[in-house]
C-alpha cells in the first residue's frame, strides 16, 4: 500500500523488499482485507473498481480472486512497485481484467464510473486539510452514485496520553516485523510530519464534506483505522 503522491521514492530495489519486509506482520492487513470483502460483497457480479495507491497489488490479487467477474483499475505513481503488481498480475492470471495507470487519479484518463475505490493507507500522506478534502472529493467524482470509498488511514489523537500508550506498542509492531532501530527512529520523525495522523472525527468530517454520506468505521489495528463511504 503506497501513497497518493507519497514522499517516499520506491526504485526497484526497496519495491522488490517491501512485501517482505512488512511478511510478518501481514495478518493485520489480511483481517481488513477480509473486512473489506464483507463491505463490497453487495456490488455486483461484473463491479469496476478502482484501487488508488496499489502499491504491489495486496487488495487486488485478494479482491480478483474474492470477486472472479471484477474488473480493476490500478493507480499507482511509483513505476517500480507497479511493475511489481503487472508481474503478479499475469502470474495469477488476473491481468485481462486490469488497467493499470502509472501516476495520480488525477491525471486518470475519462472511464465510466467505479462502484467502488479503494485508498489504504494513502490520504494521509496529504498533509494538508485542503488537498487531502480534494483528494476526496476527487474519488467521490469517480463513483456511481452510492458507490464506495474504502479508505484506510493511521488515525489518533497526538496530543492524548492514549496515544503516547499505543505508539509504544506501534513501536513494537515495527521491531517486529525487523525493522532497525535507526529505522524506528527515523520513521517515527515523519508522523504528524510528512505523514499526518489525524482525529477519527477529524478525518471523518473531511470526508463529510467531500462528497460522501457519514463514514463507518469498520475496522482497526493499532493506529490503523479503515472507513467505508458512499458517495451522494
Amino acid at each position: 500500500m503506497t501513497s497518493e503522491k507519497s514522499p517516499t521514492h520506491f526504485d526497484s530495489e526497496h519495491a522488490k523488499k517491501y512485501d517482505k519486509q512488512w511478511e510478518k506482520t501481514a495478518p493485520l492487513k489480511d483481517a481488513m482485507h477480509l473486512a473489506i470483502r464483507l463491505v463490497l460483497g453487495e456490488l455486483p457480479e461484473n463491479a469496476n473498481i478502482l484501487c488508488i495507491g496499489v502499491g504491489t497489488g495486496d487488495e487486488l490479487l485478494y479482491l480478483a480472486n474474492a470477486f472472479p467477474g471484477w474488473k480493476f483499475t490500478l493507480v499507482e505513481p511509483a513505476k517500480a512497485m507497479l511493475d511489481i503488481c503487472k508481474e503478479r498480475a499475469k502470474k495469477n492470471n488476473i491481468e485481462s481484467r486490469c488497467t493499470f495507470h502509472e501516476g495520480y487519479i488525477d491525471t486518470l484518463p475519462s472511464s465510466e464510473p467505479f462502484h467502488a475505490a479503494t485508498a489504504l493507507l494513502v490520504s494521509q500522506f496529504l498533509i494538508n486539510p485542503v488537498d487531502r478534502k480534494k483528494f476526496f472529493t476527487k474519488v467521490a467524482s469517480l463513483l456511481h452514485k452510492g458507490g464506495y470509498m474504502i479508505n484506510a488511514d493511521l488515525s489518533a489523537d497526538m496530543s492524548s496520553d492514549d496515544y503516547k500508550t499505543l505508539f509504544e506498542v506501534w513501536v513494537r509492531m515495527w521491531k517486529y516485523a525487523g525493522i532497525s532501530d535507526e529505522q524506528v527512529e527515523n520513521i517515527s520523525k515523519t508522523l504528524g510530519k510528512d505523514v499526518a495522523i489525524s482525529t477519527k472525527d477529524d478525518i471523518e468530517k473531511m470526508i463529510l464534506e467531500s462528497g460522501f454520506e457519514k463514514p463507518n468505521l469498520f475496522y482497526q489495528a493499532l493506529f490503523i483505522h479503515a472507513w467505508f463511504s458512499r458517495a451522494k
